[in-house]
């Protein structure tokens, strides 16, 4: 038995001078009188309490400049109130939800993190959209190894000036702070978003013809789907996403692609307003047109389409000759420049097209409605 200060240390089958020494690289870490139980705190498991309440100072004022009249409380509460606009005679709630995938891995890599907000709204409020729903309100959710007030704060500068371009607010969030899962300069993020459309109006196919058109929005790039195949091509091929080429412009690859998903929210809905008889929508993410494209139409109903109907973006062809990505495999993966399709009856096609113009929407009619099968015929 040894005995040091008021500690008594038993030994059995354990040579006491090397337990001493033990115990003496110990004492450095903490007062040997707490030997057994040494005092720790949040922070020693790597959890920072006060960069956490930094970070939503920094943000504050910028989320609740989302704030319209129909947002009760503010920033800070267990859940976050919004009252219903008034003029619904029988309103329909929809909701949606999605990430940003792994062009994540390119903000992070480029220590770039003021669109990835951007994208992260726009993932969700086109998806709503397509039912004819105006966003009301949007809710984040952050996780990162460790926080970083700036950093995250840069993708919540983004994420505020998504639900400005889309006209909701930012209600609430959550901000996950797990060390040991992420990596440090890591972050994941979701998305959650709620919006409100009269269910006379709700589009849910039902109100397609055959013999009515696609008019495909155009998008702005490669939006926030496809970024594993971007990224292994990036891999094989040793680049970098600071390198430059030719045809991409003077961006570099990397800007090009951090490019942010468009949003189509406030031109679609003031085509609602002003009468254009929009009859069904499809989001063009994840799948291409091949996949998402007849979500829109009926059971007996399949789209023809025309591809040489709108240019492919640069991006496009620098991917596909790149990474000798078939056409096929181009389409069922990417948007390949049509990032919304709207389906309305043929006589309208050119006046529906001239007026997103005039909403500096480029849009192309890009296909018909066919009797089939819910099938994308022609590519």
């Amino acid at each position: 038995m040894t005995v040091l200060g008021n500690v008594v240390l038993k030994f059995s089958g354990i040579n006491s001078l090397e337990m001493l020494k033990t115990i003496s690289v110990t004492m450095t870490e903490c007062n040997f009188s707490k030997f057994f139980h040494c005092s720790m705190d949040y922070q020693d498991a790597g959890v920072n309490i006060e960069a956490g309440r930094s970070f939503v100072d920094k943000i504050r004022r910028s989320v609740e400049s989302t704030y319209g009249p129909q947002v009760l409380g503010g920033l800070g509460g267990f859940g976050g109130y919004f009252e219903l606009p008034p003029g619904y005679q029988n309103p329909v709630l929809v909701s949606g939800t999605d990430g940003v995938g792994t062009k994540l891995k390119i903000a992070q890599a480029m220590n770039s993190h003021q669109t990835i907000g951007i994208d992260l709204v726009a993932m969700c409020v086109n998806d709503i959209l397509t039912s004819g729903a105006q966003p009301l309100f949007f809710l984040d959710y952050l996780a990162t190894g460790q926080l970083n007030p700036q950093q995250l704060s840069d993708v919540v500068t983004g994420i505020v000036e998504g639900c400005r371009l889309s006209g909701c607010a930012l209600l609430g969030g959550e901000t996950a702070e797990m060390p040991g899962f992420y990596a440090v300069g890591e972050y994941d993020v979701a998305g959650f978003c709620v919006g409100i459309v009269e269910k006379s109006k709700l589009l849910d196919g039902s109100q397609i013809n055959v013999g009515d058109v696609a008019i495909g929005l155009s998008s702005s790039g490669v939006h926030s789907n496809g970024f594993s195949l971007v990224r292994k091509i990036v891999e094989v091929n040793h680049l970098n996403w600071s390198d430059r080429f030719e045809r991409l412009g003077e961006q570099t690859l990397g800007d090009v692609l951090l490019t942010p998903t468009q949003i189509y929210v406030k031109p679609i809905l003031e085509a609602l307003k002003s009468g254009m008889e929009i009859k069904g929508m499809a989001h063009i993410t994840g799948g291409g047109l091949p996949e998402n494209l007849p979500r829109c139409l009926r059971d007996n109903q399949s789209l023809k389409i025309y591809p040489e109907a709108w240019p492919i973006l640069p991006i496009f062809e620098w991917i596909s000759d790149m990474g000798n990505v078939q056409s096929s495999a181009m389409f069922d993966t990417f948007n390949m420049g049509i990032g919304l399709v709207i389906i309305i009856p043929k006589s309208q096609s050119q006046s529906s097209i001239k007026w997103l113009e005039s909403q500096e929407v480029i849009a192309y009619e890009i296909g018909e409605v066919i009797e089939g099968n819910r099938e994308l015929i022609g590519l």
